[in-house]
């Protein structure tokens, strides 16, 4: 028990990551796509924007594993770099409602009052349009592209990231070592930065690895309506969108990219159940 007490959170939280098959099968599904994204100009085997129009529509093969598209294209290139596309996609998106949400939520549960109310009811508005319908409404004034994408993706998140926080705020403002900060003359950033927010950093991050794949799946939703960034670029949901027009005679040119959204979706779902478990107070006695 002493030496449970003199670990770091850290360390905690990796040997609980480590004793959980989900949230190692969910790392691994991961870190081949993370991985796979960086060193995509190294083990790709065709150029993913070169089209051969006389090898349209083929099926597997030892040039072309998982066949080509309906312009010759290579779909397993086409699947690796597109992984760059959708995991920037669905990371940048995050980030940006991270930054914000953390915010709000800091500001709403430590100032409380007419603030709160302002902050928590301007959520609730947001909270109010289902995302997809929200993302739309804000892509379709910002116009279609990669950027606008994420930006609209970031802002519909927002307010689950609010809302996370101002309840972890709300929790701990209160207790005993937060109100002797302010007995011994701390001021109100000091507090915030040394007391409530890194209470704040296990919610969040579980959050945000769960956030990151409902981003990703948003994204490619977008992209297939042809929202998101413009062909000929690489990205799995416009490739998904192209390829049901040959379900019935080429079927692999819509299966494959979906069945990368489902993977990727899949594994920072199931990573995200095991960190929150790996962060939950109750598990390291």
């Amino acid at each position: 028990m002493e030496k449970i007490k003199g670990e770091s959170l850290f360390r905690i939280t990796i040997s609980q990551l480590k004793k959980n098959k989900g949230a190692l099968t969910g790392g691994a599904i991961i870190s081949i796509f993370i991985l796979s994204a960086v060193f995509a100009p190294f083990i790709v085997p065709h150029d993913p924007l070169e089209s051969n129009l006389d090898e349209a529509l083929q099926t597997h093969s030892a040039k072309y594993w998982l066949g080509t598209d309906e312009q010759g294209r290579d779909i397993l290139s086409r699947i690796i770099y597109g992984g760059r596309m959708s995991l920037a996609i669905g990371v940048i998106a995050v980030a940006i409602a991270n930054v914000l949400g953390v915010f709000l939520g800091l500001l709403s549960g430590f100032v409380g009052g007419k603030v709160d109310n302002i902050i928590m009811r301007l959520m609730d508005i947001l909270m109010a349009f289902p995302g997809m319908l929200l993302a739309l409404a804000i892509i379709s004034a910002l116009g279609p592209g990669i950027f606008n994408l994420m930006i609209a993706i970031g802002v519909y998140s927002i307010p689950t990231f609010a809302r996370v926080v101002r309840g972890s705020v709300l929790a701990v403002k209160e207790i005993e070592y937060v109100e002797a900060a302010r007995a011994i003359g701390q001021s109100n950033v000091l507090i915030i930065f040394s007391h409530i927010l890194p209470n704040c950093v296990g919610p969040v991050l579980v959050l945000s690895t769960l956030r990151i794949a409902t981003a990703i799946l948003t994204g490619a939703g977008l992209s297939f309506l042809g929202l998101g960034p413009q062909p000929p670029t690489p990205e799995w949901g416009a490739m998904l969108s192209s390829g049901r027009t040959y379900l019935r005679i080429a079927p692999w040119v819509a299966t494959y990219p979906g069945l990368a959204i489902m993977f990727v979706v899949f594994g920072f779902n199931i990573f995200g159940d095991g960190l929150r478990d790996a962060l939950d107070p109750r598990l390291k006695t």
